[in-house]
């Protein structure tokens, strides 16, 4: 085990060490988020802003049928960094092929289904009217690419679980760089519309997919696989599928979120508030990056420290990580606040957007120094090898209390009632999490 980087996970001050994690994982997600962001100026202000509220309608599809990759990531990662912390390499091994073997399998058969059924699901998810077109084109060819994507978003979970954040932050920048670059040759220089922005994003997850392979075939991986570690072993599935099924049930229900609401905002406003509901989920996701960040450092730190039996040094990271995320929160509150009127200006030339847009973004980010509370806690129970809370946690937010908000407040207020659903389910499903999580660390860590 001389050559495994864990020796840090285990001594350095945490402060330090959720620093070292945290910063690559940030950036990593910033520059993606700024990609996400970009693109839709691009596509904005070459395309129309039809074409953002299209792609608005297919990002839940293909991101979802992603996010498999993603929740297997999760979940073995968890195991991952606890088999580290135990110094058992063998299983971390076998946990990593069966985590590429499932993500290839599920994800493939996932895309037939979605490319058989696309002109039932593209409507589905809120792509009626003028808008059907515009999504399908970019549906049929991001789909195809998908499993490529999911493949991407599972190993950069399993390099992260190795104490490798710099890695996993090379592999987000570099298809985020290509997929800009692609965006201004297919959009703007070839003139391919809604089809040069399709292929931007796909050749994209082919560049991050070759980054990662490289990773693990360069020795730069703790992880050595053979043959044999592609097998399915039962017990690990059965792990896997279940703290990964925390991470994909709460993707699941950001698609069922997003469905929801672009079809009750097409009910009461139109496409046009479609579209600034569009512009809000690029800037949730921008806006979010150090929270993000920050749990993704949170995770191998946490694993590996439980699988130690250092329970003070558990302790001590939730402590520190919901105070840093909290206080980066803030301020990107007061940015985004500050620049409300500009934000829908840089996206879009619609007047019914830009007057709609800026109220709507100081309802949603409202909340948005508590969001880090939610998060973590329920990373704490991915880490420690514990679903069943961490997806209760997860549920909280969503279906407990979001989905039936946005039912009832639009009833009162109108499109208004569909903004100011979001920051109380984030204060709620806070108030929640605080009282399992303080529960676990009195009963658990002191």
């Amino acid at each position: 085990m001389s050559g495994v980087n864990k020796e840090p996970l285990g001594s350095l001050p945490i402060s330090k060490l959720l620093i070292q994690q945290s910063i690559p994982a940030s950036i990593g997600i910033l520059v993606m988020s700024l990609n996400i962001l970009i693109d839709t100026v691009f596509v904005g202000q070459w395309i129309g802003s039809d074409a953002i509220a299209a792609i608005n309608v297919v990002l839940p599809v293909s991101f979802f049928i992603a996010a498999l990759g993603m929740s297997i990531g999760v979940g073995g990662g968890s195991i991952i960094s606890r088999s580290l912390g135990e110094k058992n390499i063998l299983k971390a091994e076998q946990t990593f092929g069966n985590q590429i073997t499932l993500t290839l399998i599920l994800t493939v058969l996932l895309v037939i289904f979605g490319l058989l059924y696309a002109n039932q699901i593209i409507p589905l998810f809120g792509g009626k009217g003028t808008l059907f077109t515009l999504a399908k084109t970019y549906y049929v060819i991001v789909m195809y690419g998908v499993p490529v994507l999911a493949f991407c978003m599972m190993a950069n979970n399993t390099i992260r679980a190795e104490g490798k954040p710099k890695n996993a932050m090379y592999a987000m920048l570099l298809p985020s760089i290509s997929n800009l670059t692609l965006d201004y040759i297919f959009i703007k220089v070839f003139d391919w519309g809604m089809m040069g922005a399709a292929w931007a994003t796909t050749i994209s997850y082919g560049v991050c997919a070759l980054y990662i392979l490289y990773f693990f075939v360069s020795k730069k991986s703790i992880l050595k696989l053979k043959l044999n570690c592609f097998n399915f072993k039962l017990s690990l599935v059965r792990e896997i599928s279940s703290l990964g099924s925390v991470t994909l049930i709460r993707q699941a229900m950001v698609s069922v979120t997003v469905l929801l609401v672009n079809n009750m905002l097409f009910l009461i406003g139109g496409e046009s508030a479609i579209t600034v509901y569009a512009i809000i989920s690029r800037m949730l996701m921008f806006a979010s990056f150090p929270i993000f960040g920050i749990t993704q450092g949170f995770l191998p730190i946490a694993g590996y420290n439980y699988g130690a039996k250092n329970w003070k040094r558990v302790y001590t990271t939730i402590k520190t990580s919901i105070l840093y995320a909290s206080i980066l929160a803030t301020f990107v509150l007061v940015a985004i606040i500050f620049f409300s009127e500009l934000i829908p200006q840089v996206f879009s030339k619609n007047i019914q957007v830009i007057q709609q847009a800026p109220i709507a973004l100081r309802y949603v980010f409202m909340a948005l120094p508590i969001v880090g509370i939610q998060l973590i806690g329920s990373a704490y129970f991915q880490a420690i090898g514990k679903a069943k809370p961490a997806l209760l946690l997860t549920l909280t937010r969503q279906a407990f209390f979001f989905i039936p908000l946005l039912f009832s407040l639009p009833l009162f207020f109108g499109t208004l009632g569909v903004w100011l659903a979001f920051p109380l389910a984030d204060l709620l499903a806070t108030i929640v999490t605080v009282y399992f999580l303080n529960k676990a660390i009195r009963k658990e860590l002191i």
